[in-house]
């Protein structure tokens, strides 16, 4: 093997992600497959009833047991992910798309600009976010699309703070004085040159947006807000399954586990994303 080669080689293993976030990788794939297919995949109705059954632990009939209705448990968490998955991964993009933006606009152009965004985000961010989920959804009595639209308004000034420091470190360099001694405009500026070198924080921004709205989901699916009664959801499974803690463990501990292994692996993507993608940005 010559040089050249024993090189490429050893650039190529340097870039393969390391085992933990190759496993993380796996493990959000999986669920994510499961999110699209979950009807295909579930082996029996998760809505189908069995009161003379109840509650059961795990069988060859039912992997993961029965509910206190008699319902498949392992059914109901693969239905439960499409859901659990959708409803965060809409505020995540959202909060990336509006709150970037403004993030960006905010560094970029300072002034009255800057001052008006960073007011209202800072506004925004010092509301106890999770009890005015509770008040708002719980009292106009909406569901997920309303669950959507509050926790992505409650997360927008996250990725404005975060975006807006990332362009303020950006926005004094030289490579922004000659593209606008060019006479490109601002927002060319902005989203051709500035935005990419800022994409790292970005990126990590929305991950954890996208992890703290499955935490947020499940919390106010457990308090019973914002979801319909008797749905598959990994929340409601939770507050739903806790008389059957000793009957069967699984009814508590597969939702759980879904939720836990899902944050998990996502967090662990984001954050090797954002160390490769800061690496790649300062070279």
């Amino acid at each position: 093997m010559d040089t050249s080669t024993a090189a490429r080689s050893t650039r190529w293993r340097r870039s393969l992600p390391p085992v933990s976030v190759i496993v993380a990788i796996l493990i959000a794939a999986v669920f994510i497959v499961v999110a699209f297919f979950g009807d295909l995949i579930a082996p029996l109705d998760p809505d189908l009833q069995n009161l003379l059954m109840g509650a059961t632990a795990p069988s060859a009939d039912h992997l993961l047991g029965t509910d206190h209705l008699g319902r498949d448990v392992f059914s109901r968490v693969i239905v439960a992910t499409g859901p659990a998955l959708a409803g965060p991964f809409v505020v995540a993009l959202t909060t990336v798309v509006l709150g970037a933006s403004l993030g960006l606009i905010a560094g970029f152009r300072g002034g009255r600009i800057d001052t008006i965004i960073s007011r209202a985000a800072d506004l925004i961010w010092s509301l106890p976010g999770l009890l005015v989920a509770i008040v708002v959804i719980g009292v106009i009595q909406g569901g997920i699309w309303l669950t959507v639209v509050v926790v992505a308004f409650l997360s927008i000034p996250n990725a404005i703070r975060q975006t807006r420091s990332a362009t303020l470190s950006q926005a004094g360099l030289p490579y922004v004085a000659a593209a606008t001694t060019l006479g490109l405009s601002n927002a060319r500026v902005m989203f051709r040159h500035v935005l990419p070198n800022v994409r790292a924080t970005v990126l990590a921004t929305g991950m954890l947006d996208f992890v703290n709205a499955i935490l947020i989901f499940a919390a106010l699916a457990f308090l019973r807000i914002g979801v319909v009664p008797g749905e598959s959801n990994w929340g409601l499974m939770l507050a739903e399954g806790q008389s059957l803690i000793w009957t069967n463990p699984a009814v508590i501990v597969a939702p759980a586990l879904a939720i836990v292994a899902v944050a998990a692996s996502i967090t662990i993507i984001g954050d090797w994303a954002y160390d490769r993608a800061s690496a790649e940005g300062e070279r």
